[in-house]
């Protein structure tokens, strides 16, 4: 799967889906999906990280308490 990092713009290739949905972890491992050789895994922040489309990531993978009513 890819996301896009808002900074750069660039894609990010996840490489750990599981991180990518557990609401407990703020960070994920992946990679920067740009030029011709592939790239180095790195560290990536959840909050740094939206949709291709410029969507945010779901409540869901990025807040523990995503089922309280107060947001």
């Amino acid at each position: 799967m890819y996301l896009r990092d808002k900074k750069s713009g660039d894609l990010v290739e996840v490489l750990d889906i599981a991180a990518m949905v557990d609401p407990c972890r703020q960070q994920l491992d992946g990679r920067f999906h740009a030029g011709e050789e592939l790239q180095d895994p790195e560290t990536f922040a959840k909050d740094a990280l939206e949709f291709p489309s410029g969507e945010s990531l779901p409540r869901c993978w990025v807040d523990v308490a995503y089922r309280s009513t107060a947001h």
